[in-house]
């Protein structure tokens, strides 16, 4: 790894990629992306919509596209969908090309998070906790396979989020050598 080496954020809906994602790109003087915003802005339409068209397996498939051509820059920071990691290939491309971080919050607190946000397709049902420990329960072990450090972050601000990924990051990057 070295100091160009791409950064990508995993997790749930809501665990903080965007916004943690976004200052730390900042910091570092990078480019940022967040592979959703970047859907939305091809398309022209929002999240839901295209869930409606063309249901979650088409939304996958532009959101594989999208994570493909990111993925091939460097020295850039993204924020990945809480799905990307469902498909095996952005899964391998992620983990190769950059250092990936998972931002693991607990379904109840991204509850809290995201109860009232209407622009999250898979949580327009009866019982959105629910849905969130399940998602949970399918995506945790698919982070954990694709990121090379974990934050649990669900009591942490972003700010300290990004202070110990650039603590994290800058070790990763500048390793001490251990002298025999």
């Amino acid at each position: 790894m070295n100091a160009q080496t791409n950064i990508y954020l995993v997790g749930l809906m809501g665990a903080g990629k965007t916004t943690v994602g976004r200052q730390l790109a900042k910091k570092l003087g990078r480019p940022f992306f967040d592979s959703d915003h970047e859907i939305v802005e091809r398309t022209g339409v929002p999240i839901p919509t295209i869930f409606e068209i063309e249901g979650e397996s088409g939304f996958r498939k532009r959101e594989s596209q999208t994570i493909s051509e990111l993925t091939a820059t460097q020295g850039i920071v993204m924020a990945t969908g809480g799905g990307a990691v469902l498909d095996p290939e952005n899964r391998r491309v992620m983990h190769d090309t950059g250092w990936v971080v998972y931002l693991n919050v607990p379904p109840m607190m991204l509850y809290q998070r995201t109860r009232n946000d209407r622009n999250r397709p898979l949580l327009q049902v009866e019982d959105p906790l629910a849905r969130l420990e399940s998602l949970h329960a399918v995506r945790d072990p698919l982070y954990r396979e694709t990121a090379h450090f974990v934050v649990n972050g669900g009591q942490l601000l972003a700010a300290g989020i990004v202070n110990y990924l650039l603590k994290e990051f800058s070790q990763q990057c500048n390793p001490v050598t251990q002298i025999p």
